[in-house]
């Protein structure tokens, strides 16, 4: 009878420890879930941006159609419905290199750079790519914690009973996945060298260096106040006979 309760309040005890495992299991996954969500409506955001990005070039630079063509033809792939996490990042990746060639092509347009809805498209997209980089990194690492608890035991007993999978990464590759840069250049702008800071923007020439001092010049300098003369050498002692009379 005892051997019985004893078993009874095992049974029980591992029941226990079994639902807390699958309960933090199922938290993980909706948390990884969650931040997937939010990633999604910020991509959306992205696509919309970079369309409207793009009929604004256009209009400037529509002989540019090679580079307006691969930009269309990325976002639309970026845009296809059904991407797991990885094939997602990929697309954004590639769509991230065309968007960064359609601004370099914009660095030849003032007018373009000065338009006041280009500017404002400029601005959104940066705060777009920050929302999206910091979303990514809460996704990422709900994703990491519940493959550790799905490959790690016991909780790995547990996920395989009720089939709870891994998740998948949305990562960047290598710097293809940095937020765009738009600031057309300001921030790799280059330097003057020192020599344009005198107030005008020709290097200063180097003067031609002194020719050799001569022997005589290399001497020390007497010091002023001095007598320049050499002391003067000792004479021999007059005789008495050549002293004056007193």
């Amino acid at each position: 009878m005892i051997a019985l309760i004893i078993a009874l309040v095992i049974v029980v005890l591992l029941v226990l420890v079994a639902i807390g495992m699958y309960n933090g299991l199922i938290k993980l996954r909706n948390l990884v879930q969650e931040a997937w969500r939010q990633i999604d409506v910020e991509l959306t955001r992205r696509h919309d941006l970079i369309g409207n990005l793009v009929e604004t070039v256009k209009g400037y630079a529509a002989h540019e159609r090679g580079t307006l063509e691969d930009v269309i033809k990325a976002r639309s792939a970026a845009m296809a419905p059904n991407q797991s996490p990885g094939q997602q990042a990929e697309s954004e990746n590639m769509l991230s290199q065309a968007l960064g060639r359609l601004l370099a092509i914009a660095e030849a347009y003032p007018d373009l750079k000065a338009n006041q809805n280009f500017l404002a498209l400029q601005a959104e997209l940066t705060s777009t790519e920050d929302r999206i980089a910091a979303v990514r990194r809460s996704y990422n690492d709900g994703v990491k914690q519940l493959n550790t608890k799905v490959e790690t035991v016991p909780s790995n007993i547990v996920a395989g009973l009720f089939h709870i999978e891994r998740a998948e990464y949305f990562e960047a590759q290598g710097e293809e996945r940095e937020a765009v840069k738009v600031d057309f250049g300001q921030r790799d702008a280059t330097i003057p060298p020192p020599g344009s800071y005198v107030g005008t923007d020709e290097p200063q020439a180097v003067p031609p260096a002194a020719p050799a001092a001569s022997a005589a010049s290399a001497a020390p300098a007497t010091p002023q106040g001095q007598a320049q003369s050499q002391p003067p050498s000792e004479q021999p002692p007059q005789s008495s006979s050549e002293q004056p009379p007193a």
